[in-house]
Parts: structure tokens; sequence; C-alpha cells
């Protein structure tokens, strides 16, 4: 007979904000996602690494909508976002930076922050020319979050120098601001330390250790530098060919053979 006593929950166990069942994601006869199942919890730095053409980009483009996969669904805090589109994603508080920096190097670093707080805009281009009070008080509040973003990141110094002028590791932090500005439930960050030096990875990784603490915000990274990943990621998921092979505690996945071979190799 069941029994009628309550089920335990662990201490401290916080369920998942974002849940990934059984993504198949293909181009043409190339499957790129090969029922990917995954989940992250709101606690967590969760990494996913593995080799060049393994999925990771296309798993976090299908997580933001860029790709739609074939199969599968993606469920963030309690709401199903597999048709969704990107900027209703966004909305839904998915904020993103990309391999590739998408800032707007001929405005200032502030400016490409405000840039973030579009979601959050209620005034237009005629409230704000005709200067309506409370356009101008909403303009306001939002020149205060970015103000704060600065403070956070460290970018006092440069917060009226235009992004053309920076140099790679700073125009990076800038990109990690404007995602900072959505005010995300869930950051994704594609490569952040990739073409970075030394210590522009040491000050990247701090800020994300920062971001998961004061912000209680989880984070999904993907990245190569795997001294970062098991230094800063609470859990690893690996993927090889559109697949999750392993999934652990960093001890356990440094450790692990099958990802050994597939990826981290004997050294």
């Amino acid at each position: 007979m069941a029994s009628s006593a309550p089920i335990e929950i662990a201490a401290g166990f916080k369920p998942a904000l974002l849940k990934v069942e059984d993504i198949h994601l293909g181009f043409g006869k190339v499957m790129a996602l090969n029922g990917v199942n995954l989940e992250v919890r709101p606690d967590e730095i969760l990494a996913l690494i593995g080799p060049n053409g393994a999925g990771k980009t296309s798993f976090l483009n299908s997580l933001n909508g860029f790709y739609r996969p074939q199969k599968g669904t993606i469920v963030f805090d309690g709401r199903d976002l597999t048709r969704l589109s990107p900027h209703r994603r966004v909305e839904a508080g998915i904020g993103r930076t990309f391999q590739g920096i998408q800032v707007f190097l001929g405005m200032t670093v502030l400016d490409n922050i405000l840039t973030g707080r579009h979601i959050h805009m209620r005034s237009n281009s005629i409230t704000g020319a005709l200067r309506w009070p409370w356009a101008i008080r909403e303009e306001i509040e939002h020149r205060a979050v970015a103000e704060e973003i600065i403070d956070f990141l460290e970018m006092e110094a440069i917060r009226e120098s235009v992004v053309g002028s920076l140099g790679y590791g700073l125009r990076k932090r800038v990109d990690l601001g404007r995602a900072l500005a959505m005010e995300p439930k869930m950051l994704i960050m594609d490569e952040p330390m990739a073409g970075m030096n030394v210590e522009e990875k040491e000050d990247m990784a701090r800020f994300i250790l920062d971001i998961q603490e004061y912000r209680k915000i989880p984070i999904i990274l993907v990245e190569h530098d795997m001294e970062v990943v098991m230094d800063i990621s609470s859990r690893v998921a690996v993927l090889e060919w559109g697949r999750i092979i392993a999934e652990g505690a960093p001890s356990e996945i440094r450790t692990n053979p099958r990802v050994i071979k597939a990826y981290l190799g004997e050294g």
C-alpha cells in the first residue's frame, strides 16, 4: 500500500526554471540537436561544453528563438516558449550575449546600455520630443538603471566613451551590460571569454559570479576555456554530435572517461 507520508524535498532544492525536453533540430540531413533534454535551476551557472560542431550554439539559438526545433518543447518559468518569436522570449525574461559583439560602435557606453531598456519603455519618440512629464520621469528611471549597471560592471570611467574607441574586452563588458539592462530572469552567454587576455577573462569571470550571486538569476554559459568552466560553474553539460553525453558537477565531468575521450583529452 502506498505511503501517505509527505514526500520530503531536499533542503535548498529549487525546481527548474528552464526545461528543455527532446529537442530535435535539423538542417537538411544534418542533425544539429538530436533529442536534447536539459534543465536549468534558478540558482546555478550551467556550462555547456563540447567540441566544435557539437550543437552548442544551435542549442542557444533554439532557446532564444533564432532557430525553431522540429520537435520538442522549451518551457521557461512555467510558460511554453517553443513557438514564440525571439522578441517574445526576451519579454519572457531570456537575455543573451553573443560570441560576436552586438553593440553600437558609434554610440556611448551609456547609450548602448540604455538600448537594452527598450522592452521596458512605454514612451515613444513623440512623447519624448514633447517632453511630457511622465515621459521625462520614465527616462530618468531608465537612466538610473543604466548607471547602476555601469557601476556594477566597473565602467564609470568610460561611461561617456564611444564604444568603437574601446578595446575588445571592454566592448564585451558593454555587451553584457546591455543584456543586464533587459532585467532578464535567465542569462545566456555564448563564449564570453573568446578573444580576451588573462586579465580580461578574470574580470569577466568575476562579473559572471557576481551576477549569479547578487541578481539571483541562472546563467547558461558556452565556453571553451576549461579552466574558467571548472572554476565558476555549478554544473556542466557536455554535448557531442547533438546529444548530451554527460552532465554533473565540474569535478565529475573532469574525470568522466567519455568526456575525456570526446573533448577534454588526457592533458
